[in-house]
């Protein structure tokens, strides 16, 4: 299927590894002139190397924090007139409200909420009057399953996705539409760092926790980055000009609810 994608200008934040990645390279390869962004600069020309080799185009590369307001200027600057913004930045550590003071709700907030919302806010406006915009924030399956051990993540993202369904209501006129990718159990570097805490937890040897996570998944493995690509390039596509405002869940058919 063509997506209708050819020429198209990406943001996609924070995708130098992981999910940002995956959703950077799917959209690359669809014909995106894509910007990546990461903090670490080894790390971001060695994918952008990748990519050249790999779909024939170097991306634009912007090494920058997106928990500042320098950061996320630079990362416009480079593409001052996007069709396509995937927000995403590094999840909030685990841990229940006990676990945190104020300033790690601050921080939590400012790099899961407010940094999106700002990128969002200043995209948005532009993709309307062009009338194309694809918007898609790479959040959690806890929207939708709230844990008390994930508190942070919890309460950040869900802001961001009755912030940005309120928006959606008078940008879809416009052919802007902005949904949200709800990971789950996505073998990345995440998905290693609950490992060892099951580790830690559970007195257990790294092949018996990855085991465990294998088991928390319906479908019976990890899911894979490029699964979530896959879902983000669609969600961005021409052919999904009518689907605004949800949440699609990718976690090998775990979520319990209805809805």
């Amino acid at each position: 299927m063509d997506l209708g994608l050819q020429g198209r200008r990406a943001i996609v934040c924070a995708s130098s590894a992981g999910l940002g990645k995956a959703c950077a390279a799917a959209l690359a390869r669809e014909g995106c002139d894509v910007v990546i962004n990461g903090r670490d600069a080894a790390r971001l020309e060695a994918t952008a190397q990748e990519f050249a080799h790999a779909f024939g185009r170097k991306p634009r590369t912007v090494q920058a924090d997106l928990n500042t307001a320098a950061g996320r200027r630079a990362l416009l600057d480079a593409c001052p007139e996007p069709d396509i913004l995937v927000t995403n930045n590094a999840g909030p550590p685990p841990g229940t409200p006990a676990d945190f003071d104020h300033a790690a709700w601050i921080a939590a907030l400012e790099a899961n909420l407010l940094a999106p919302i700002e990128l969002i806010m200043a995209v948005v406006d532009g993709m309307r009057q062009r009338r194309f915009g694809r918007i898609v924030n790479i959040t959690s399956a806890v929207v939708k399953s709230p844990r008390l051990g994930m508190s942070l993540s919890v309460t950040a993202r869900t802001g961001l996705t009755a912030f940005c369904k309120g928006l959606q209501r008078e940008t879809v006129a416009d052919n802007v539409t902005i949904n949200n990718l709800l990971p789950q159990h996505i073998d990345t570097g995440r998905q290693l760092q609950m490992a060892h805490r099951l580790m830690r937890e559970r007195g257990i040897g790294f092949d018996e926790a990855r085991a465990l996570q294998a088991k928390m998944v319906r479908a019976g493995r990890l899911g894979r980055p490029e699964e979530v690509g896959d879902a983000c390039a669609y969600l961005c596509s021409v052919q999904a000009s009518f689907i605004s405002g949800q949440n699609l869940q990718v976690d090998g058919g775990s979520y319990d609810g209805l809805i």
